[in-house]
């Protein structure tokens, strides 16, 4: 699996996310064409090679044209332009997500709900770009995984629309709760709302460099040049090293339960789901006195942890739970669309290097196709993977 590694020793921004790719070799005209479709006007991306204190970067701008309405969005105007458009894979479904936290966040801020933000500047053709143009990269590099270093917020003030705030702004701050941070010198705003946004909703993982095989390397500059370091960010691609599979660490948190009914572990399973939870599952077990009971067991990366425990003493009635640390291999990750006589399918690939080893069609999709065909679910799902085998 590839896997795109974020060293943000210079914070980041949603340009400089995207500029970073364009600079590791992705293609801008293809990138251009994807966004093309979002139906956005007024704008034009130019992508220029600069110096950031002595380091060669990608500068990526959104330049404005006059003449064209610029105005402020909510969350539901957004989601309308992504779904309406032609995205390559689960772009639309990953673009959503950023947009979708960041007017969390915003709202936690504000007191009020996700649908009532005004995005102000986030709203703005240029961050549509490049939180749209960040999806889109991922898909058109065939980047799997996503994991970033931990974060530099800067320091000192910025002004916004809602007038001079402190570093880190109120809404990056939001985003960064549970997310490694990293001290700097540097006094200025390092990390931004569309930077935090796009980072901490694409990175399965922050820590250090995962063990992979460098193929590319990608520098997208900031605005300023950087007092005491270069106003950069660093992208690192590359494949797992071993065999071809995709190796990480995770948590697996488990309890024992006898007197919990089983529509409160459904309820339970649910919503540890939705907090981030890999996977949850229950065995049938025998514990003491021959009471019949059940194993619920979570499976977490670090930054869920915390909540995932949580969840299980409030919705479990558990007086304690177990946890311990796994390695595990996993093939890589790659999402198509495929076209069958009963409409388009997605399917997700199982790669082992370049090899595809499991080609599994998205149920809902074949479930629907079914319906409105008046065919069995087996029969779309046999035709979606011979579209795919045959491509």
């Amino acid at each position: 699996m590839k896997t795109a590694y974020f060293d943000a020793f210079s914070g980041a921004s949603g340009d400089m996310i995207l500029g970073s790719l364009v600079d590791a070799g992705l293609d801008l005209a293809a990138l251009e064409s994807a966004l093309g479709s979002l139906g956005v006007h007024g704008y034009r991306m130019e992508a220029r090679k600069e110096t950031r204190l002595g380091i060669a970067a990608t500068r990526l701008e959104v330049h404005l044209e006059s003449g064209h309405d610029h105005a402020h969005r909510h969350l539901s105007h957004i989601r309308q332009i992504v779904e309406a458009a032609t995205l390559p894979g689960r772009a639309a479904e990953r673009a959503l997500a950023v947009f979708t936290r960041l007017a969390e966040a915003e709202a936690r801020v504000h007191g009020t709900t996700a649908e009532k933000v005004h995005f102000h500047e986030v709203g703005a053709v240029d961050a549509i770009v490049d939180i749209v143009g960040a999806a889109v990269a991922l898909e058109l590099m065939g980047i799997g995984r996503v994991v970033s270093s931990p974060l530099p917020t800067g320091g000192g003030t910025v002004t916004c629309a809602h007038g001079v705030m402190p570093v880190p702004a109120p809404a990056t701050a939001e985003l960064l709760k549970g997310v490694p941070l990293r001290p700097s010198l540097e006094q200025k705003e390092l990390t931004t709302p569309t930077g935090a946004a796009i980072l901490t909703t694409l990175a399965d993982a922050f820590g250090d460099v995962p063990t992979m095989r460098i193929e590319a390397i990608g520098y997208g500059a900031g605005q300023r040049q950087g007092q005491t370091v270069a106003n950069v960010l660093r992208v690192l691609i590359g494949c797992d090293v071993a065999d071809g599979l995709a190796g990480d660490t995770i948590w697996v948190i488990e309890t024992n339960l006898d007197d919990t009914t089983g529509e409160v572990v459904a309820d339970a399973s649910r919503r540890l789901m939705e907090a981030g939870a890999l996977d949850v599952f229950t065995t049938p077990i025998l514990m003491k006195k021959g009471r019949p009971g059940l194993l619920l067991r979570c499976l977490a990366h670090e930054e869920t942890r915390g909540r995932i425990e949580q969840l299980i003493f409030e919705h479990t009635g558990t007086f304690g739970l177990r946890r311990s640390q796994w390695t595990r291999s996993m093939l890589g990750r790659r999402h198509e669309t495929v076209q069958t006589p009963y409409g388009a399918v997605r399917v997700k690939l199982g790669l082992r290097g370049d090899d595809v080893l499991r080609v599994a069609p998205e149920y809902e999709d074949c479930r629907s196709a079914a319906e409105a065909h008046g065919v069995s679910v087996q029969q779309v799902m046999q035709e979606a993977i011979r579209r795919c085998d045959g491509k």
